[in-house]
């Protein structure tokens, strides 16, 4: 054998080594993952009590990559917290509604239409009609709450339990935001809602803390203008859309301010704790999304506007059609889900959650990363 033949050989041993140490790292972590959100994350709560017949997300080709039939979930296949469990070396999450599920490695109480806010909050404001809210951030952390005498014999050990565990709360707001921008109130006035849909966040946050959480990741929101749903539903003048990018520029200006906001309220709740050993985690949704559209070969994807993996031919480019959406009568998925970053014109591919999940386990789409920070503190 060669001197370089030996290097390479040494090289690759040293690569799987150091792979292997980060698994086994991560592995070790967490002894349970308990996670919230909304239909970015839902894996079937919505669908445990029955499908709706018109719950087109509930349907093949929903489902199609990695289960081979649907689950609930909003995708082709896995969702960020699927990698996520996987990558830690825990089960797939069972929805916590899922009836003769074990729950003592966590529990997914996110359900599709969840918000940050509650509904009362927007039937206040006159919109009671554009909001579908299953249940918000503090419904399902009351379903955390109920759910304890399943998990723990005591509340001392809940707090043991939920100190060794990794929380993931949200993504919240996209469903709060979509309230007024499906009632098409002016952008000026979606934007006042930022610091109560924030506010809401910070206080979900708080109320985990205080049930024993001391590792906790919150996501951002994603870069909506990009979204074939919203490329379809708001149109607008040409120099309102990225010259690269296609996406609507004012949409991701809301999402990039809520998610300045979102950080600004995690700075304040990590100097709040900072002496109780409580590590909060910023995990980014927008960044990759964006990368999903302006550099798309860099992550195997097809380089073209946003455009639906599965959905039928509407208004533009985007394969989106709001009487024929993925699921329904018309629509159609793509031959290759993994080039695509949208699924549905509203969520995203496997592929896509898959790439997230990564970044955000070991950086660079999240502050601090979930794995390689903590291991190297």
């Amino acid at each position: 054998m060669t001197r370089r033949s030996q290097l390479s050989s040494v090289c690759v041993l040293l690569l799987l080594v150091l792979l292997a140490g980060r698994q086994q790292a991560a592995a070790k972590k967490y002894a349970a993952i308990f996670n919230f959100g909304d239909s970015l994350v839902d894996a079937g709560n919505l669908v445990v009590d029955g499908i709706p017949d018109y719950l087109a997300t509930a349907k093949l080709p929903y489902g199609m990559t990695y289960f081979g039939y649907p689950t609930g979930r909003c995708s082709d296949g896995r969702l960020v917290v699927d990698f996520i469990a996987q990558e830690l070396g825990l089960p797939l999450l069972p929805p916590s509604k899922a009836k003769n599920a074990t729950f003592h490695y966590g529990a997914n109480f996110a359900i599709t239409g969840a918000t940050a806010l509650d509904r009362e909050y927007f039937v206040a404001k006159g919109l009671g009609k554009t909001i579908w809210s299953s249940g918000s951030l503090h419904t399902q952390i009351q379903w955390l709450q109920e759910m304890k005498p399943k998990i723990c014999k005591s509340p001392e050990e809940c707090k043991d339990l939920f100190r060794r565990s990794l929380f993931i709360v949200g993504e919240f707001g996209g469903n709060d935001y979509n309230s007024p921008l499906f009632a098409f109130q002016p952008l000026e006035e979606v934007h006042k809602f930022v610091p109560d849909i924030v506010n809401s966040i910070g206080e979900g946050i708080e109320k985990l803390i205080a049930e024993g959480a001391v590792e906790l990741v919150v996501p951002g929101v994603l870069p909506i203008g990009c979204f074939p749903v919203y490329l379809s539903i708001f149109r607008k003048q040409a120099d309102g859309y990225g010259a690269k990018s296609g996406c609507i520029k004012d949409l991701n200006t809301l999402s990039w301010v809520h998610n300045v906001a979102l950080q600004r309220k995690i700075a304040e709740l990590r100097e709040k704790h900072a002496g109780a050993g409580v590590r909060i985690m910023y995990a980014d949704y927008y960044t990759p999304a964006i990368q999903f559209v302006l550099h798309a070969e860099k992550w195997g994807m097809l380089k073209q506007k946003p455009r639906a993996c599965c959905g039928a031919p509407g208004v533009g480019v985007y394969n989106f059609n709001l009487t024929s959406k993925c699921g329904e009568p018309g629509a159609y998925a793509c031959e290759d889900a993994s080039n695509h970053w949208s699924w549905d014109g509203i969520h995203l591919t496997e592929a896509a959650y898959g790439h997230i999940a990564r970044g955000w386990l070991y950086g660079p789409f999240a502050e601090p990363a979930i794995v390689e920070t903590r291991n190297h503190q």
